[in-house]
């Protein structure tokens, strides 16, 4: 419907022919939809949910990706970051290869999914059960020193090249 709108709007045309420019209609598109969002996101006494659907692309390095599927480029990559968590549903195998329904609720997941908890609340993995996680969300929040580690990881170290010596 947005889409629709914008093609009516004098920025879809070109100034010079009149004609209609599918630049000026897909810039418009990205602005509306971020606006749009971020009304949502302003919304008080509400919980706003958008359902949508993840494409699984390759990036540069030829990593698997997911990005949301939706109208605009621009407001894919935007809508992270206006919404306070970022959940994604998935089948996830526990340690005996059987496959289960999970949601994924951190950034920082093995699998690449996109996900994030603005609220502090939630473990990389949740049940899949709305209800418990909108409690979860508007539960008291654990102590930093709960949620959080401070622990510098160990970094591998790299393997000499043929002409450094070996330590």
């Amino acid at each position: 419907m947005c889409f629709q709108w914008c093609q009516g709007q004098p920025e879809a045309f070109s100034d010079k022919t009149g004609k209609p420019d599918l630049r000026g209609t897909y810039g418009l598109h990205g602005r509306e939809m971020i606006a749009w969002l971020t009304h949502l996101q302003h919304t008080r006494a509400k919980n706003v949910w958008f359902v949508g659907v993840l494409d699984e692309k390759l990036d540069d390095f030829n990593r698997k990706i997911y990005v949301p599927q939706i109208d605009g480029a621009k407001t894919g990559l935007e809508l992270p970051g206006i919404v306070d968590q970022v959940i994604t549903m998935t089948e996830l195998k526990d340690a005996d290869g059987q496959l289960f329904r999970a949601f994924v609720c951190q950034t920082l997941n093995p699998w690449g999914f996109p996900a994030k908890d603005r609220s502090g609340r939630l473990d990389m993995v949740e049940e899949p059960h709305l209800g418990r996680l909108m409690d979860k969300i508007r539960g008291p929040v654990r102590p930093a020193a709960e949620r959080l580690s401070y622990v510098r990881p160990q970094l591998a170290q790299p393997a000499p090249t043929p002409d450094q010596p070996q330590t």
